[in-house]
């Protein structure tokens, strides 16, 4: 399980620009005007091979100051539960403020690994005003720029010095774990009390009745396995409960702690941007996927038509990666439910899958030979050797050419289908690499 990073701080001291840098996105909206954040952020970031969840807890803009220092430290005590190492940012402009003070007494308190960083300097000059900042009693203060990226390396290698070396499972044993996630009331808990036969989860018809990731073992049938039913994953504007922003931080551990995701779709209300959120940080964590609509009781039209149009706008809105199995089921009527666990064990089987390489090249060398990549500057690329990496996340091959940084992307695609018809690699992504032989 990857760890969390947590940034805190009173308002409009930049965390959301350096969020945005650490995760390499531009999701959350960065203004001068304080408190423009209201929302907890959540993204992913990588930094020398240490993969980790990043925290953007942005701090309200209220008229009393008594309500607005709470507000600051409740936002500090939600991250503290959380997090396993914490980020506090200050502005060297601004100087001490008794709301740093505040926080850092708070984050003292709590013992856990907390790291300091100054920033806005922007100037050479400004750098001599962090020294102000050790009365904080954090330690050596980091000088950043989350606007122009200065000093964010030597940040994070501090950052990833302090998480723990050894990445804690949920569960001891290595069974294989699917993940039930998508959005609130689309009908997860539903799924997993008709699969173990028991009111494991208690459910209404009120979106975020589930507010933990429940782990139940599933041993019928022969078949043995983790189901983890993980609270819905809404949009980040709706998410105002501090338990539910628990949830939240649950459900995106469990996705990153599970082989395969099974995405439950409301069939009532078809495929929305929260579903497709969801998807993409099943892709990001490179996770096995089946794709299952729910509710398929409640929809009139169910002809074969009605079925491809569905299944073709789904790979449509989910394009490249098309690959993958879709079931419309019943929780309630039980319609394609155990079909559902058959094919997550399935795709499970596929994301382990090994192709020996003697096979590999007898398939590969010949296709490449036929149908090269296509010349670039009047040099022509040739692959002369190709194997499957042991012991990756994700099916991963490297293939050997003279000329790899030449391989574009849509001749990647080729190969990684050709790849997919002569072996099974339905439901999990792919990797490949090109290296100079």
């Amino acid at each position: 399980m990857s760890n969390i990073l947590a940034i805190v701080g009173r308002p409009n001291v930049g965390k959301s620009t350096l969020f945005n840098r650490l995760t390499q996105t531009r999701r959350a909206i960065v203004s001068d005007e304080s408190g423009t954040t209201r929302d907890r952020q959540y993204g992913h970031a990588e930094w020398c091979g240490y993969e980790f969840s990043v925290i953007d807890t942005g701090g309200w803009v209220l008229n009393s100051d008594d309500i607005f220092e709470g507000e600051i430290n409740r936002q500090v005590r939600l991250a503290l539960d959380e997090a396993d190492v914490i980020l506090l940012l200050v502005d060297v402009n601004e100087g001490v403020t008794r709301f740093d003070m505040e926080v850092a007494h708070l984050l003292r308190q709590a013992g856990k690994p907390c790291v300091l960083a100054v920033n806005k300097v922007d100037a050479f000059d400004q750098q001599y005003g962090a020294a102000e900042f050790y009365k904080l009693g954090l330690g050596d203060p980091f000088i950043v720029s989350a606007e122009n990226g200065l000093g964010t390396g030597d940040l994070l290698d501090e950052v990833c010095s302090r998480f723990s070396k050894e990445q804690t499972e949920e569960e001891v044993d290595e069974l294989p774990r699917f993940a039930i996630v998508g959005r609130p009331n689309a009908g997860k808990s539903s799924l997993l009390n008709v699969l173990t036969g028991e009111e494991r989860t208690i459910v209404t018809n009120m979106p975020g009745t589930t507010r933990d990731s429940i782990y139940t073992k599933y041993n019928k049938f022969g078949k043995q396995f983790y189901l983890v039913d993980t609270a819905g994953i809404r949009k980040k504007a709706k998410v105002k409960e501090d338990l539910e922003y628990y949830s939240v931080v649950r459900s995106i551990r469990a996705i990153e702690n599970a082989d395969v995701c099974i995405l439950m779709i409301d069939a009532t209300r078809g495929i929305e941007a929260q579903d497709l959120n969801i998807y993409q940080l099943v892709q990001k964590n490179k996770k096995g996927l089946v794709v299952c609509v729910n509710k398929w009781d409640l929809v009139t039209d169910k002809t074969n038509a009605d079925i491809k149009a569905w299944e073709q706008s789904i790979r449509e809105r989910m394009a490249p990666f098309q690959d993958f199995p879709i079931l419309f089921t019943s929780a309630l009527t039980k319609q394609r439910i155990y079909k559902v666990m058959e094919t997550a064990l399935q795709v499970y089987d596929n994301k382990q899958r090994k192709v020996p390489t003697a096979q590999l090249n007898e398939k590969v060398l010949p296709l490449i030979e036929n149908y090269p990549p296509p010349a670039i500057k009047g040099k022509y690329i040739k692959v002369k050797y190709c194997t499957q990496l042991p012991d990756t996340q994700i099916p991963t091959f490297i293939f050997f050419a003279n000329l790899p940084q030449y391989v574009k992307e849509p001749y990647r695609r080729f190969l990684e289908n050709k790849l997919r018809s002569w072996w099974d690699f339905t439901g999990t992504p792919i990797q490949l690499f090109f290296r100079a032989k």
